[in-house]
Formats: structure tokens, sequence, C-alpha cells
């Protein structure tokens, strides 16, 4: 059987033979914040179906390609759609991705996702800025054998989201007038949503918003050394004493409504980085 190391060497390989430039910023997009992405020059395509190796997104909104361009004159990668553990993919496997950027040379990864409000200061259309996470998903990509040239075999997570770029952040939230939240996200497995009891008590142990990605993402990034700066799109509140039906409909035109507003803070964000 094929090592994963030797799996996302030949991914990396692939990609790298079709992009003229090595990225520096990596853009990772959650459901329904495809449009979060628009405005790259120069746009090379991908889908993930060409690549050795990689997943392919089986969620709606999740388009499935890689986008190489240039933004505010930056090296950029995008990944519209990411995998979940619920789709049946393993830690590793939904990490591949990552460890491709970390080997063609990104330094910054920004993430979105779609999460519900548990913070009763929230409302639907809210954006989140994430400031830490919890890791319910029961599980780690980092489980198994370390691959030393990638990151050392303990990671520290004490300040996993850069504070530069948190910084970064808020100061283009109130340039460009857009209400930007901040609280800790936590990450479940899903693939169905939270009970009342669940809500209650992700709400006693800290979290603000609940979502079913990002962390294993994360995770692999904080080990490969890059910056992470991460977002979360509130699509829906989870209110404990007040709780209705999250229909999957309504979540992805929530996403959708924000996208452009996430867009600007991230252009904005991209132009403040040093080239």
């Amino acid at each position: 059987m094929e090592s994963y190391e030797n799996k996302v060497v030949e991914a990396t390989e692939f990609v790298r033979a079709k992009i003229p430039h090595s990225p520096h910023i990596g853009l990772l997009i959650g459901t329904g914040l495809g449009e979060s992405a628009d405005g790259m020059d120069d746009l090379i395509t991908i889908d993930y179906e060409e690549i050795p190796h990689f997943p392919v997104s089986t969620v709606p909104t999740h388009r499935g390609r890689l986008l190489f361009g240039n933004m505010a004159g930056k090296t950029l990668m995008a990944m519209q759609g990411r995998f979940h553990y619920y789709e049946g993919y393993s830690m590793r496997e939904i990490t591949l991705p990552v460890r491709v950027m970390q080997l063609l040379g990104v330094k910054t990864l920004i993430l979105s996702n779609a999460a519900g409000g548990i913070n009763p200061e929230f409302d639907v259309s809210d954006i989140m800025l994430i400031t830490d996470h919890i890791n319910l998903t029961g599980n780690n990509p980092l489980i198994g054998p370390n691959v030393d040239e990638w990151g050392p075999r303990f990671p520290d997570m004490t300040q996993v989201y850069d504070r530069t770029l948190m910084t970064l952040a808020e100061e283009a939230a109130l340039e460009n007038n857009i209400r930007l939240q901040k609280g800790v996200y936590i990450g479940l497995a899903g693939p169905s949503l939270e009970t009342g009891a669940e809500i209650r008590f992700l709400k006693t142990i800290g979290a603000d918003a609940v979502g079913l990605s990002t962390i294993s993402e994360v995770i692999a990034a904080v080990h490969g050394g890059m910056a992470v700066l991460g977002f979360s799109v509130i699509t829906n509140m989870n209110l404990p004493d007040d709780l209705k039906p999250a229909r999957v409909e309504e979540i992805i035109a929530a996403a959708e409504k924000t996208a452009p507003r996430l867009r600007v803070i991230i252009r904005t964000v991209i132009e403040k980085l040093p080239a």
C-alpha cells in the first residue's frame, strides 16, 4: 500500500506542474461561501478529480476545485470545497490538501466555515473571527507516524490562530464597516446536528459557535508551521431555550448572503499582508 507521504508528494507534483508560481497564501472555503474566493487574477482552475489521491467533495455548494491566481499582488491557492469526517474520509485524507499547500510553499492559511451560533449575542449572517477552538471530533489528523520534515511530533497549540492576522481582520472589518464578532469555535464529527442538551453542554464549556469542519485542517496547518486565520459565518442560531429546526437550505442561503462581506474582509487582509 502506498504511504500517505508519497500520496501527498504525488498530488503536490501534479499540481506544481500546472501552476507558474508557488502560492504563499492558502484559502479554504466552507459551505455556501464559494464566492468568497472570487476576485483572483490570472486564474488557473484544477478539478479535484484530476489530482492524484485527492478526495472529492460530496456536500452541496462545495464546488470541488482548486483555484490559483493573484489577489492584491499576492500569489494565492484557494480550495472551493473541503472534505468532512462525516463523508467517510479519514483525518489524513481530509488534510491532504493542506499538506499539498505546505509542500507548495503556503505560509498563511485563511479558512472559513458555516457554523451554528451558540452565543446569544450573535445573529444569523454574523461573521465570527475564530480566536480559539475546541476539538470534539474524537480524532486527530496527527495520529500515526509523524513526518518529521512536515512538523514536530507534539506541536504546540496554545496560539493556534495568529494574533497578527486577527488584528488585520479586525482592522479590515472596521475599515469596511462590517460587524465582526469574535469567539471560540467547537468542531464535532457530524453529520447529525446538535441536540438541545448538547448545545447546553457546548455553551458550558466555552463554545460560541459549532460546526462540522475546520479542526483537522487547522491542526495540520499548525503542525506544518502555517499562520492561521479563521472565520465562522453564523448560518443559524442554536439557543437551547429557543430551539428551531436547522434546515440545510436555510443554512446555505445564510452563508451565501454573507459571502460578499467575508470576501471584502479576506481581500483587505490579503492586501495588508507583506509581499
